[in-house]
């Protein structure tokens, strides 16, 4: 095959490998990473259905990751989905009550992050290589709560980088702070912002944007990267595990090859529904992507009027990873509706930062019929995990709940009778509070540690070692600072 090079956003004249955009993690203008044409499978899904997940990984990311060797993808796929996932199958699919959930949260750190998080820090390593890359490369990451701690563990102790977390105070769930603060590893460090978690991520955009601290740290032997879902290499794993769901469906006699499925998943950063999309685009016959939003409906509202509007109050909900009013990946999705005009795509994304808004022309609405958007209010959302639970013993968290409810609201809506996988982005343990309270009010007033063994026993599910792991761990980080003193807090750590 060719090699499939990458270009900005916002400037369709720069041009890049694979191994450099994953480096770069973000554009220099502030765009993020595109390939200059989405690949195609090259293997039928008759073949792709008797594939192992390292198996049906290899077949997607050497599509898109061309100027890797096969030797060296295959490595870091080996490295990445090995024991530290508590399930051979690595992303299994779980069949309730016509329903099929694609469980998404079986490594490390029991949160979908994993699946994409996992190999990262090894196709990094490997890129660096490739482009002689000798200063120490620091990841940079803003999280709402799942990618902070995937990050962490991904990159404790690998050799040649160092990673620095932001994450919003009092805006994720006590495991998920317990997770980041409680992590080893000679190159971690860890901060809470005085924010939410859209200045957190705003401060880390502003931080990759400033050329001159840039060259700062280069002088110091230091180079900036990302582990946030803009970059490329975080989205590409995450294409991987929609093609083994149609496969797995098709295996387990519930498909019939070439039947449309539809797909929903819980959506905030727009990263993990943008990877279905490609998906689809490679070959996976998927009709419609549910974009599943919580009450911070921002992507919701997009859908359905074709205005992006993020001035609006900011709702801190029982679902934090998707408390985001600034969808980055968003902006992938635009570039290609607007017909890969990267001056139209700029435009729009500086309304977005001027303004906080920006509305896209019928002819790119057009475009997404794809999508099938709605929302679950909170207490649809502990309404979806009470009824699932008691009707079936399967117990699920609040963001797979999201979107299990906005799928059941598309069924009705539309009389659409194909089956569908929902994303299931979260172990039930990761927010255990909401779910127990969602399941019976009587577990209100507990803590959220007491909880734990009574999920057990509802769930019948043991409770996962990366729960297990923080109960009596040490907090080794505390460090707080405002949003506007983010980049002297990574100027302290390094």
């Amino acid at each position: 095959m060719m090699g499939l090079y990458y270009k900005s956003t916002r400037d369709s004249r720069l041009r890049v490998k694979a191994s450099e955009a994953i480096l770069k993690g973000l554009a220099p203008d502030g765009g993020l990473f595109v390939p200059e044409k989405l690949p195609v499978l090259d293997v039928r899904m008759e073949e792709l259905k008797n594939m192992s997940y390292q198996e049906t990984a290899y077949a997607v990311m050497k599509q898109f990751l061309t100027d890797f060797t096969e030797e060296e993808l295959k490595d870091c796929i080996a490295r990445a989905y090995d024991a530290k996932f508590d399930t051979e199958e690595i992303a299994p699919l779980a069949k309730v009550d016509g329903t099929y959930y694609l469980e998404l949260f079986h490594g490390a750190t029991i949160a979908f992050k994993d699946m994409a998080l996992s190999i990262l820090p090894h196709l990094m390593t490997v890129s660096a290589k490739k482009n002689q890359v000798e200063n120490e490369i620091v990841i940079l990451t803003a999280t709402s709560g799942d990618t902070g701690k995937a990050a962490l563990a991904g990159f404790a102790d690998v050799k040649g980088t160092r990673i620095i977390v932001f994450y919003p105070k009092n805006g994720v769930s006590k495991v998920q702070e317990l997770q980041m603060v409680t992590q080893k590893g000679s190159n971690v460090d860890v901060a809470a912002i005085r924010g939410n978690f859209d200045d957190a991520q705003n401060g880390v955009k502003a931080i990759f944007e400033d050329r001159e601290f840039a060259q700062e740290l280069a002088d110091k032997g230091y180079q900036l990267s990302s582990a946030n879902s803009i970059n490329i290499g975080r989205l590409v794993p995450q294409v991987a595990y929609y093609v083994y769901a149609y496969a797995k469906l098709l295996a387990n006699e519930e498909i019939e090859d070439g039947e449309e499925i539809n797909v929903a998943v819980p959506t905030g950063n727009f990263g993990n529904i943008l990877a279905a999309y490609y998906a689809k685009q490679m070959g996976v016959p998927i009709a419609k992507l549910i974009c599943a939003s919580n009450e911070n409906k921002v992507l919701f509202d997009f859908f359905e009027t074709g205005t992006y509007d993020k001035n609006r109050e900011f709702v801190l909900t029982s679902s934090p990873s998707m408390d985001i009013l600034i969808s980055s990946n968003l902006e992938r999705l635009i570039y290609l509706i607007a017909g890969e005009d990267s001056e139209r795509t700029k435009a729009l994304m500086a309304g977005l930062k001027d303004g906080g808004s920006y509305g896209i022309t019928d002819d790119m609405r057009q475009r997404l019929a794809d999508f099938a958007a709605g929302y679950a209010t909170e207490e649809e959302t502990a309404g979806c995990i009470r009824s699932v639970c008691e009707k079936t013993g399967y117990v699920m968290d609040t963001h797979t709940a999201v979107a299990a409810h906005v799928c059941g609201q598309y069924r009705s809506k539309s009389k659409d009778t194909r089956k569908c996988v929902v994303a299931s982005t979260a172990s039930p343990y990761k927010f255990v509070k909401s779910v127990m309270t969602a399941i019976d009010d009587k577990y209100k007033p507990e803590d959220e540690f007491t909880l734990l063994e009574e999920l057990r026993k509802v769930s019948g599910v043991d409770m996962p070692q990366a729960i297990r792991d923080i109960l009596n761990a040490e907090v080794l980080h505390t460090k707080e600072c405002d949003a506007d003193k983010m980049k002297d807090i990574v100027n302290g750590f390094l």
